[in-house]
């Protein structure tokens, strides 16, 4: 086994605090001769901390084929000063592949007495609001404008270790070391990429309202409702989502909405549609007591579709009832609105419940 240990250099864009106490968080990242750890080996393990001097970079490398043993050992006797476990993908591949050659080995250790987060788990959810392919590291990093030396992937680079083996060519030697470093001094520099988990779990507050003339749907002109928002979290890059009818754009610590607002004529649907006559010539439900005095041939029983009133004006889609009346196109519509003469920010509490079903309907509220 050859042990490496040196200060790095690191730059911090992301609050450690977010994460847990600083000086008890590990990063960590290993490297493997295959996908399964049923039939592959590790053979390097290497982490990052922040020391109180500074950053620094441990990696255990197994430099014969009968060092898997080694390096387990000593990257878990290591674990035990630290607290927390930060990884990229862990729970999906590190972890459970460290337990299993574990058990293959013979050797008693876990993870249960760390704390696990994983990057790559709490970003997966914002792919679609960050507009990538996929959400490998390398991929945030380019996102992020992160430049690395390093050009290779985990898998291309299983040849070059048992190439690396058979040669002892230090070459190749270099070439897996820096893969690893560059993945482990990558981790904390792509941190910011959590702010957007944090975005939306942190509280948003209404800052201003207008009402826009804008190009809707059918690319015609339409009324939109412009809500600007500020979060204590900052988006390290402007991204924007569209599910209509709403949009959102975040640009550093604000976040602004467009909300296509309807013009027209909606419908009240009353719950209780047995109390209620349907009146033929009106197209509208009238209650019993008061429809009794109607002509019978005008009206007749209101069913479940037919029980409402109907209202013009301009309204404001909203996904659960905050302002009443609420308003629909039909009864079955899961889409609702409320009179936009009716809406009120004024209360923190009804905008941030507000604000939650817009994320909800964009799918960014995890």
């Amino acid at each position: 086994m050859i042990t490496i240990s040196k200060p790095v250099s690191i730059r911090e864009t992301y609050p450690l605090e977010r994460l847990g106490s600083p000086d008890h968080l590990l990063f960590f990242d290993i490297e493997t001769t295959g996908f399964s750890g049923d039939s592959s080996r590790t053979y390097l393990i290497g982490g990052v901390w922040k020391a109180p001097d500074g950053w620094q970079l441990i990696q255990w490398f197994a430099d014969r084929e009968d060092s898997e043993a080694e390096i387990l050992i000593a990257f878990f006797q290591f674990l035990r000063k630290f607290r927390t476990l930060v990884h990229f993908n862990g729970e999906g591949f590190d972890i459970p592949f460290l337990l299993k050659r574990c058990r293959h080995l013979g050797l008693d250790y876990d993870f249960s007495d760390v704390e696990s987060i994983d990057i790559y788990k709490r970003t997966r959810p914002y792919r679609r609001l960050l507009g990538m392919e996929n959400m490998k590291q390398k991929s945030i990093e380019q996102f992020l404008g992160i430049q690395r030396d390093d050009q290779y992937n985990g898998g291309q680079l299983i040849e070059v270790y048992h190439q690396y083996l058979a040669t002892r060519n230090p070459t190749l030697y270099d070439l897996l070391i820096l893969h690893n470093e560059d993945d482990l001094k990558g981790m904390p520099e792509i941190l910011p990429i959590l702010n957007y988990a944090d975005y939306f779990t942190w509280p948003i507050r209404f800052q201003s309202q207008e009402i826009l003339t804008q190009t809707g749907i059918a690319d015609h002109p339409a009324p939109f409702l412009v809500l600007s928002a500020s979060s204590d979290v900052s988006a390290p890059v402007p991204v924007r989502s569209t599910v209509q009818p709403v949009c959102c754009h975040i640009d550093g610590n604000r976040i602004t909405f467009e909300i296509e607002l309807y013009h027209g004529t909606l419908k009240h649907f009353f719950e209780n549609y047995r109390d209620y006559y349907y009146l033929i010539y009106e197209d509208m439900a009238i209650h019993k007591s008061v429809g009794e005095f109607v002509a019978k041939e005008a009206r007749k029983k209101a069913t479940a579709k037919t029980c409402y009133i109907r209202q013009d004006g301009c309204f404001l889609p909203q996904w659960e009832p905050l302002w009443e009346p609420v308003m629909k196109k039909e009864r079955s519509d899961k889409l609702s609105y409320a009179p936009l003469a009716n809406v009120s920010f004024s209360e923190p509490a009804v905008f941030e419940r507000y604000v939650r079903q817009l994320l909800d309907w964009l799918g960014l509220n995890r």
